[in-house]
């Protein structure tokens, strides 16, 4: 089967209308591959992440046979959790409830995918969704299904349900407490759940755990704020609200993972959450990396799954007739009008009280930036990402922050272009230098950033430093970048960086080559103008960027100072690294002038001043010579 490759079109459905699927229509009944054929043939609202999920589902189907793949669907365990989900209750009114085509996929996906072991391929996945559409409903299922059904034959087996905190922990474990005590006035579960030996009184009480005393078994209720995740192999695992900036520490989700051992077999780690002001949070990031090795019909995410119900851009909220996307529940038709009319009742209360951002996170599952005083709008940034860009032999102006203590120290480097229609473009790249000396390790570091410095390391997007203290290494660093403008035969047009920022760098710099270089003052009268042109980039969709992890944060993280004179950008707390966004702006100084008759690159006068000596003498022998200044 033909790979697809989504990364530049994301034409989803033109994707799908290019492949033959027949054989897979006529072969597979089940309801999860009818829901993805619902949404592909768009009998089904559903947004960009959602239609792409439905065909990797479809994709997958015909390369079962592919000696490489090594996954296979199993519709009889598909069916299996459709059959036990219909007669677990809804809290509301604790009766079975007749699920939606959506909430039948979200449950097939996790079951019925499996490896060339039996059990279930998806160790990990990811699960969002707009709130008050039974995230909870569905995980309480999952956590009873595993319980009851697929660890029946097994002993000493762990299942963990949790969130944030306490009281958000409570609502899930509760959730499954009340299924269970339903579940006990239904046969032949009644007789299972008490062959097992759970306690009806635990069940009826404020225990975090219930014990399953016949085979050794706990289900556990454990908050992320406790952490205490360590020597439990926990067969499957829920964690609530995972998108909760708080929820920024890896090593504690580390901990749930890595007890999940090649001894727990279907093994699974779900995380739910809806969207929230802060993307940069491991969730979201995590959620990112699956969607692109998606398009790109990479097989590097083949063990995680996205599900990603969302809006596809912030504008979509004055769009109600698109709201499905992200609340997949509007297609509960009978409910519909009560539904849309608490959304619109939502949307309204948000407009008035200027809260719009909060209505985009939790109502229409859509990322933003984290604070009103952003400096940039999240899509903006996302939108501006592309590929690839070839940076060999060309004018590049560049950008230097510089750091002593334990921020980072970045190079800025900006390469003005035309596109294939002529226009005028700015493509940014990022380095940085990265100590840890404060921190005491680099694994410190990048917890503490909440960055995978070392991985980013070996991608080019970063250099940990060398100085063996973890301290800045100035010759580290001169050397990088005299060695990157020669390996890509760069002209450097233009070196700006903080007039206060003179150090070992900037003279070695001075002496041994010919950069031109300038300090800049860094205050707003100075900064105003490249800022400002360095937003209007991003919003007029003029900028281009690599999907740099380090740049999309300091992007992020960057907010807006204003005083009388003018604006700069800055941070809300020290722990925000913006510091490549600092060295852009120093190289817009002038890069913004580029294509303009007074720019550096065609102005006479700013390019004799430029030139070395020899340079400057070639240029008078061609003026004598009669050639053109245009030439040189």
């Amino acid at each position: 089967m033909k790979t697809i490759d989504l990364t530049k079109t994301h034409d989803v459905i033109k994707a799908y209308k290019s492949l033959d699927f027949a054989d897979v229509r006529a072969k597979y009944d089940d309801d999860g591959t009818k829901y993805a054929f619902g949404v592909l043939d768009e009998n089904i609202i559903a947004g960009y992440h959602i239609r792409l999920a439905c065909l990797r589902h479809l994709c997958d189907l015909k390369r079962q046979d592919d000696a490489d793949f090594g996954y296979y669907y199993d519709v009889n365990e598909a069916e299996n959790i459709l059959k036990f989900a219909s007669i677990c209750p809804e809290m509301a009114t604790l009766k079975p409830v007749a699920l939606l085509p959506w909430q039948k996929f979200i449950l097939t996906q996790l079951v019925g995918w499996r490896n060339s072991l039996g059990d279930k391929r998806f160790t990990t996945a990811i699960i969002s969704v707009a709130r008050h559409n039974g995230k909870t409903y569905l995980m309480s299922i999952i956590t009873l299904y595993s319980v009851l059904v697929e660890a029946i034959s097994e002993s000493s087996q762990d299942f963990l349900v949790s969130s944030i905190n306490y009281k958000q922990t409570s609502k899930l474990f509760g959730y499954v407490k009340t299924m269970l005590l339903y579940l006990h006035q239904q046969q032949p579960w009644g007789s299972l759940i008490d062959e097992l030996g759970i306690s009806l009184q635990t069940l009826r009480s404020q225990a975090d755990q219930i014990a399953i005393t016949n085979t050794g078994g706990f289900v556990r209720a454990i908050t992320y704020k406790s952490g205490q995740y360590d020597s439990f192999h926990f067969k499957t695992a829920i964690l609530d609200e995972a998108g909760d900036p708080a929820v920024s520490d890896n090593s504690k989700i580390s901990k749930i993972t890595n007890g999940q051992t090649l001894g727990v077999k279907s093994k699974q780690f779900i995380q739910i959450s809806t969207a929230y002001p802060n993307p940069s949070v491991p969730f979201h990031e995590d959620e990112k990396r699956v969607i692109s090795a998606m398009e790109k019909g990479s097989d590097d995410a083949n063990t995680y799954l996205v599900l990603d119900y969302s809006q596809d851009n912030e504008n979509e909220m004055y769009k109600p007739e698109t709201w499905e996307k992200s609340n997949p529940l509007l297609a509960m038709r009978d409910n519909y009008d009560s539904f849309m009319y608490d959304l619109n009742d939502q949307k309204n209360k948000a407009e008035l009280k200027g809260m719009i951002n909060d209505f985009q996170n939790k109502t229409m599952n859509v990322w933003t930036q984290q604070s009103a005083d952003s400096f940039l709008k999240y899509q903006d940034i996302q939108s501006a990402k592309i590929d690839h860009f070839d940076i060999n032999n060309r004018d590049v102006y560049i950008g230097f922050d510089y750091s002593m203590a334990s921020d980072n120290t970045a190079f800025a480097f900006v390469y003005p272009y035309q596109d294939q229609n002529g226009t005028l473009k700015w493509h940014v790249e990022q380095h940085s230098f990265i100590p840890w000396n404060q921190a005491g390790s680099i694994e410190a570091k990048e917890k503490k950033d909440g960055m995978n410095y070392r991985e980013l390391a070996s991608r080019g997007f970063c250099t940990i430093t060398s100085h063996q203290e973890g301290l800045i290494n100035p010759d580290q660093i001169y050397s990088w970048l005299v060695s990157y403008v020669e390996d890509y035969n760069l002209r450097p047009v233009f070196f700006g960086y903080d007039a206060m920022g003179v150090n070992t760098i900037i003279k070695t710099l001075e002496m041994n080559t010919d950069y031109p270089l300038e300090p800049i003052r860094q205050r707003t009268s100075e900064l105003k103008d490249p800022t400002k042109f360095l937003q209007r980039l991003f919003v007029e969709g003029n900028i281009t960027m690599l999907d740099d992890p380090i740049l999309e944060k300091a992007l992020v993280n960057a907010e807006i100072y204003e005083d009388k004179i003018g604006i700069q950008v800055d941070k809300a707390t020290a722990s925000y690294k913006i510091d490549a966004v600092d060295a852009i702006i120093d190289a817009m100084y002038q890069a913004m002038y580029h294509f303009e008759d007074f720019g550096y690159v065609k102005d006479k006068s700013k390019q004799v001043s430029r030139m070395t000596q020899q340079q400057v003498k070639d240029w008078f022998n061609s003026r004598e010579s009669g050639l053109l200044d245009d030439d040189y």
